[in-house]
């Protein structure tokens, strides 16, 4: 598959920030975005997810005074629903619109693009009608890229992440992410959110994020229900975004100090009982906890260092559907109310 040349794109896209008390973050994103502007046409808009800060009148003001208000507007979305919530915000908005872009991005406030990635994004999509979803290869600080396609979880996966034992991932190789990095386009089962393109068409054959989760796993879970929709997913590495991982959420790719977040748990819990049953999940669950009690042991044997969150095994645990139950609510997705 080609990606066109940026000097022949023609299309509009509607591009997604949603902040939570990182202002000056999403400032430094809408001002990588500003460069962009001489190969692509897009709007922003830009949610504040009721950050109970200043962050609103900052980025309000940094707008008005970098001259960005013909391109850029801002609102409130009222509270803080979430990831999911605060991007359908702006989505409803550009589905209202007299002439509703044809693409929508979804971009991380702690992100800054580099030259022509919303535009390649866009490119691709434009090139390729049964492709409604794209996203960009993710660096960190440092300019060094970062797992950003993978296949969908499944029990093996959570088998795999459980044990981490490296013969394990060897034997399972088939069924999980690659370890290698890709360095052409690529089809995948997700994209992370980070940086992700959506073809509005999906959007509106499918809806939108399902706000029952407030973090973590949506993009999953809407790229799982596209897939089911026969749209196709792949991952753009010529579009690259830098992500300061950990700046909005607090949880990184290294050691963390601090347990991981309820949300996490009721997120990976929702995933896999709404999209995979009971059984399945029983079996998710009962694989991880077997596999990292194992670990565990190892390491306690070992006497290596555990980078996990502090209580993990017993946060997962409590919050393991063994624990929780089965009950999983409707999905809110409905982005043309």
């Amino acid at each position: 598959m080609t990606i066109l040349s940026p000097l022949a794109l023609s299309a509009d896209v509607g591009i997604v920030i949603v902040n939570y008390k990182t202002a000056g973050l999403t400032i430094e994103c809408l001002r990588s975005l500003d460069n962009e502007r001489t190969l692509i046409r897009f709007n922003v808009i830009v949610v504040d997810n009721d950050s109970q800060d200043d962050s609103f009148q900052i980025i309000s003001s940094a707008v008005i005074s970098e001259g960005w208000d013909d391109w850029v507007s801002i609102q409130e979305s009222g509270f803080n629903g979430g990831f999911s919530f605060g991007n359908n915000v702006a989505i409803r908005q550009f589905l209202k619109q007299k002439n509703i872009p044809g693409f929508i991005y979804l971009l991380n406030p702690d992100t800054v693009i580099k030259l022509g990635a919303v535009t390649i994004l866009a490119s691709f999509l434009l090139a390729h009608p049964k492709v409604g979803i794209v996203g960009s290869q993710i660096e960190d600080e440092k300019g060094e890229a970062m797992y950003s396609s993978f296949k969908f979880h499944s029990c093996l996966t959570e088998l795999n992440r459980g044990f981490s034992l490296g013969l394990l991932t060897k034997l399972l190789t088939p069924w999980l992410s690659s370890n290698e990095i890709p360095v052409h386009a690529k089809r995948t089962d997700w994209v992370s959110g980070a940086s992700m393109m959506i073809r509005t068409s999906v959007l509106e054959s499918i809806g939108g994020l399902d706000e029952a989760y407030f973090m973590y796993y949506e993009e999953t879970d809407f790229c799982l229900k596209a897939a089911r929709s026969n749209w196709e997913c792949w991952y753009i590495p010529k579009s690259k975004v830098v992500h300061f991982v950990g700046q909005s959420t607090g949880i990184t790719n290294s050691g963390m100090e601090k347990r991981m977040p309820q949300y996490w748990f009721d997120s990976r819990r929702r995933y896999f009982l709404k999209n995979h049953g009971v059984l399945y999940t029983v079996l998710a669950d009962f694989f991880w906890l077997l596999g990292f009690a194992s670990w565990k042991l190892r390491n306690i044997i070992q006497r290596k260092t555990d980078n996990h969150p502090p209580a993990l095994f017993r946060d997962f645990l409590l919050n393991s559907v063994f624990m929780k139950g089965i009950k999983v609510s409707p999905e809110k997705s409905n982005i043309k109310d």
